[in-house]
């Protein structure tokens, strides 16, 4: 590897390193959390342990997300990546502990997780109106490598995609009222809330309450048999 290749690097050109490649990089270079993910950015390549080495997951963080129990909460960047969770959230839609770091990302499981497919009620309604909040949120990041390839993988993964995404239509607001079937409990219906971490878009809590009794106590069930898993 010359300083060519680096350059190019740099400049965040297609010049298809490898995952090992850029590991053997980041390590060779003692690079820290922030520093490993802007170079798998630049590469546009995923790092194939992007939840694990985030450095906006502090333990103050987990704690909050924590104490928001029997709600289910996450942490979510921009790109809807979930960064970290809680463990009501962990069985909300499917076992999220047993979903590969890379794939945890809110778009990747709606278009081609199945059991998360199932556990959303509305699900061709959401397929929409997510790709359409995708790209009015991908406006602000087109040069950026890790849009681009989540975008290129969802066209090559899902038909489903690729047909929202050609609509061209785009909406900024989300649906505050969700509905979702769990597999332990049943169905569920929640108001959504986004709590922003700093100004603007950016990482944000994504909090789910419970929009009626029924719910809260499902919820409330729901944690019991997350709790029971951790253990």
């Amino acid at each position: 590897m010359g300083v060519t290749w680096y350059t190019w690097l740099e400049q965040a050109r297609d010049i298809q390193v490898s995952v090992q490649v850029l590991d053997a990089l980041a390590r060779a270079l003692l690079l820290d959390p922030g520093e490993r993910a802007h170079l798998f950015q630049l590469a546009g390549v995923a790092d194939p342990t992007p939840a694990t080495t985030c450095p906006s997951v502090t333990p103050a963080m987990r704690a909050v997300l924590e104490q928001v129990e029997p709600f289910p909460a996450c942490l979510q960047n921009s790109r809807y990546d979930i960064l970290a969770y809680n463990r009501t959230y962990g069985l909300l839609l499917c076992d999220l502990d047993t979903v590969p770091p890379e794939n945890r990302n809110c778009m990747v499981l709606s278009y081609t997780h199945a059991e998360w497919q199932s556990s959303i009620v509305h699900l061709e309604e959401t397929q929409r109106l997510m790709a359409a909040r995708f790209r009015a949120a991908m406006a602000g990041h087109l040069t950026e490598p890790a849009w681009k390839m989540l975008l290129k993988r969802l066209r090559t993964e899902s038909p489903e995609f690729r047909t929202a995404w050609d609509r061209h239509e785009v909406v900024s607001h989300r649906t505050k009222r969700k509905e979702f079937l769990n597999r332990h409990v049943g169905r569920i219906a929640v108001d959504h809330t986004d709590l922003w971490l700093t100004p603007g878009a950016g990482p944000r809590i994504v909090t789910y309450v419970p929009a009626d009794e029924e719910s809260r106590e499902r919820l409330e069930r729901l944690q019991a048999i997350a709790s029971m898993g951790r253990r």
